[in-house]
This record gives C-alpha cells, structure tokens and sequence, in this order.
C-alpha cells in the first residue's frame, strides 16, 4: 500500500483512545523516580546546614552563597535544558542531567570548606535544574489528555516524597553517620539510576513526529504502548500547526507571552515559600528552642504534605476549574504560614502547618507545571516548562538570603512568617489572572477551565 493511501491518525487519538499499559506506567515511574532522586538532592544542603553550622563554626551569612549557588545552578539548569530538549530530545538531556547532578552530589561529600560546597552545589544544581521540567515534559507526553494534569503531578509528587524521605533519612543517619553520609546517599543513588534509563526510557513520541522522524520508527514506539492495537496501515501524524520558530520565541510570541508572564509570577512566588522553608525551616526550628532531630521531622513534614498535595490538587484540577483550584489552595496555603508562626509553640502543631504549607505550595508548584505543560505546544513544551521552573528559581535564590536575613536580624518567628502570607497570596492571584487572560486554549483553540 502506498503512502498516498494511507489514512492518517493523529497521536493524540491514540493515546486518547486506549487505557494507559504497562510502558506507559513504567515511563511515568522512571519520570517519578528521577524528580524523587532531585528533590532529595536538592533539599540536602538545607537538612545539613545545622551541621556545617557547628562543625565549621561559620554564620548563616557565610552559608547563605553555597545555598544560594545551588538555586543559581537549578535556574540555569532550567534555562538551558528546555531549548536542548526540544531540539535535542527528551531522553538525552535526562540521561545526562541525572548522571551529572548524582556525580557532583557525591564529590560534594569530600567539600573541606564552604569555597568547594559553592561550587560543587552549583554544579549539582545544573544537572537537577535540567531533570525536573524535562521529566515532567516526558511524562505529559505520554498521558491522555483526561489523566493529563493527573499525571503530571504524581510524577512530580516524587520530588516532596524524595526531599521528604531525606528528612527522615537525615534524623537518623546524621546522629549516627556525619552530615556527609546524606551526600554519599544522595549522590550514589541517580548514578545507579542512569543505566535503567538508557535501557528502557523510551523517546517522547510527539517530539519525534515533531522532528519528522521515520513511520516505523514511530509505530514501534506505539507498538510497545498498545501491544494488542495495529496501526500498521496508518500513517501518523500530530495535529498541531507547524512553526519555524524556536520554542523560545513561541512561549514569548504575542499568542503566549501574557500566560508566560503571569505562570512565571505565580512559580517565582511559590518557589520563594517552598526554598526558603526547604533550605531554612530546619535551622530556624532548631533557633526555637527544639532538638536538630526535632527540626528534621518538622522539615518532612513539610514536605511530606507535598506528595498528599500533589495528588490531591491533580486529581481536583482534572475535574474543576485548574487555576480556580491553584488560587483557593495557595489562599490556603497563605493562613498555613500566618499559624505556623503564630501558633507552633509544639513539635506537633508545627508538623500540622508545615504538612499543610507543604500540601498547597509544594503541591501548588506541580500544579503549575501540569498547567505548563498543557498550555505550550510540542514544539516549545519542554522550553515553556523550564523557563517557567528557571525564572522561578530567581525566587528560590531570592529566598536563601532572605531566610539569613531575617536569622541573622532576630526577627521574631511570628513577624517572618506574617511577612511570607505576601508572596503566597500573591502567587493564587497570579494564576487566577493568568487563567482569566487565556479563555482558550492556547494549543489547539478548544475551550478550556480557567
């Protein structure tokens, strides 16, 4: 049969078409894994920061640099890799963003002083900045547009369930090990990781019809998704406009640059509360009189509301209005922080409202990359899902030297986290507004919830 008399099927069919198989669960796994590998790897400086603190006797000043070269590292971590990834591939950039961000994790653990922490974090940063977004755009890929948000945030539930897993890891293995067997954890961990995915991970197949690659190329991939389906007899094709534009002149062309600007507001603003309780909210629980063991668990329960938010706000953005979701959560999220510097005089009462501040911010933050990764098309997804994570990283950074400001000022607990209730306001406004500015949907000019 010639090509000429070949019916044409779009992809997105496809994957609408048919349950989610076992391929495709095990590409979400690996995606998860990945995000649960960096969310680990990134949270360690601030479970070991009480240590280096009292080990190496210097100030939270001097430490705020080696907190801040990792955010730096993630931002441009996130810049570059989205560019890299739409003209490159998926799977590349994963294999060599979780090679790299292990490998540097590791070296970390031989750091002597607070110059060698600054650099080797940075470099980690790299590697893990690059992993997240580009997972999660592999993960969407994949996903029928029903599960799509669903999806996105079980995979990105990985990152809460991986920082919060090193808290946990922390209370014993630090008492016990040394601050550096956090390091040796973190970074053996994604090495292993990384022959796996070379083995198994397969290439996103939008990007390869994007790139125009061969029919059977395409058609083995969808044979491993959906084993019992032939399409033997079609030719495949992805519905979306073709564009000569590089993914980041799309994602600031005038048809997205108002939704860009206003996701980058709200993920600035929600990244800014997430790092600077990752990176601080141990060392200022332990300023509040409570044990580092005790300051531990409040950081995982922290993050620990994380994965539960995750979920939850995937599954409630799958049947609601998703922006409309994000505000009312991040509103949440405002009174969380106003109680747990008002009334956290106990180790219990504050794991309650560091669950539920991590429950609507960690849980916020993939909610916005599940938006991200809806509101692009192919040929910028993967750009349009990092910039959004690099910008905000700016956020993240601008935390670290705020959290050792208000240390270093004796700023009251109660006053630091009433002035933290702006920026989580400030992000459910911003995504609401983003979602009232784009009544349609970007991609394809269906209609869509705000």
């Amino acid at each position: 049969m010639s090509k000429a008399k070949l019916q044409r099927k779009d992809f997105k069919s496809i994957l609408n078409e048919n349950k989610m198989g076992f391929y495709q669960n095990l590409m979400m796994f690996f995606c998860f894994a990945i995000i649960a590998l960096d969310g680990l790897d990134v949270v360690v400086m601030g479970l070991i920061a009480p240590q280096i603190l009292t080990e190496w006797n210097v100030t939270p000043q001097e430490l705020a640099p080696v907190l801040s070269a990792a955010l730096i590292g993630l931002a441009v971590g996130a810049l570059t890799s989205g560019p890299l990834s739409d003209r490159f591939g998926r799977k590349p950039i994963l294999l060599i963003s979780v090679f790299s961000f292990g490998l540097f994790t590791l070296l970390t653990a031989f750091s002597t002083n607070t110059t060698e922490l600054m650099i080797l974090r940075f470099l980690t940063g790299l590697g893990a900045g690059a992993a997240a977004p580009n997972a999660a755009t592999l993960a969407s890929e994949f996903a029928p547009e029903r599960r799509r948000l669903m999806c996105v945030t079980i995979v990105f539930a990985g990152f809460s369930l991986g920082a919060a897993a090193g808290g946990f890891l922390a209370a014993w293995m630090i008492p016990e090990f040394g601050w550096r067997s956090m390091l040796y954890v973190g970074g053996i961990l994604p090495m292993l990781l990384v022959p796996f995915l070379y083995w198994k991970m397969p290439e996103s197949i939008p990007y390869l019809l994007k790139k125009q690659n061969s029919q059977d190329k395409i058609k083995l991939q969808i044979k491993r998704l959906f084993p019992r389906q032939n399409y033997q007899n079609l030719e495949i094709y992805l519905d979306e406009p073709p564009t000569q534009k590089s993914g980041l002149g799309i994602i600031l062309s005038p048809k997205y640059l108002y939704g860009t600007i206003m996701l980058w507001t709200s993920y600035f603003m929600a990244l800014f509360l997430v790092y600077l309780c990752s990176s601080w909210l141990p060392t200022i629980v332990k300023l509040n009189n409570f044990s580092i063991s005790e300051a531990a668990i409040v950081a995982s329960f922290f993050q620990l509301g994380g994965p539960v938010g995750c979920i939850s706000l995937g599954w409630l953005m799958d049947r609601f209005k998703p922006r409309v979701v994000l505000f009312i959560t991040m509103l949440v999220g405002a009174c969380a922080t106003y109680a747990l510097g008002h009334f956290g005089q106990s180790v219990v009462l504050m794991c309650l409202f560091a669950s539920i501040l991590g429950f609507t911010f960690n849980g916020g933050c993939v909610g916005l990359s599940a938006i991200a990764t809806q509101y692009y098309p192919t040929a910028a997804r993967a750009t349009g899902t990092s910039w959004m994570n690099g910008i905000g990283r700016f956020g993240a950074i601008a935390s670290a030297f705020a959290g050792a400001a208000m240390i270093s000022s004796g700023m009251p607990f109660n006053v630091m986290f009433s002035l933290l209730m702006i920026p989580a306001t400030l992000a459910g406004v911003a995504i609401l507004i983003q979602g009232l500015g784009n009544k349609t949907k970007a991609v394809s000019g269906e209609s869509v919830k705000v």
